[in-house]
């Protein structure tokens, strides 16, 4: 009987982690600049970091199906926040460069931020020709967080 139990459990066991609901994201992170970005952090529900980019800005995460939001953050670099779109598992992220910015509102600021922001599909397609990127355009839709008066 004990034999029958164990060897149940260990065949249970083996079928939920054969099952796991989990998806393989690839892909590669660059600045604005169009410079591999080495070590940027990757999270999914705003804190639970679940891999980085190497020496060349390229990493593989693996995460949960429902998950469809992914954070990179940096140093020197805004943090970017991407939701997947359909069946997207190749991301290939363009993170912009976190500036000073002194004596002007913050009205003017996110003006500022919001026209580099708009250029972003353009330095992908840009990333594309020059080889950096695999794909021609990204499946993902990406945020623009703007600076509150708090």
């Amino acid at each position: 009987m004990k034999k029958i139990m164990f060897f149940f459990i260990v065949i249970s066991v083996s079928m939920c982690s054969t099952y796991s609901q989990n998806k393989t994201i690839k892909g590669r992170v660059i600045s604005d600049q169009l410079e591999s970005i080495p070590g940027a952090l990757i999270a999914i529900d705003d804190t639970l970091v679940v891999g980085k980019t190497d020496v060349d800005g390229f990493f593989q995460i693996d995460i949960p199906i429902t998950v469809n939001k992914i954070f990179f953050k940096y140093v020197g670099l805004e943090p970017t926040n991407i939701e997947l779109v359909g069946k997207c598992d190749k991301v290939e992220v363009i993170m912009m460069l976190s500036g000073t910015y002194d004596f002007i509102t913050l009205d003017k600021v996110n003006k500022l931020r919001w026209k580099r922001f708009k250029r972003l599909p353009r330095l992908h397609e840009e990333a594309f020709e020059k080889g950096m990127f695999k794909t021609e355009e990204a499946c993902y839709k990406q945020e623009f967080i703007t600076y509150s008066k708090e």
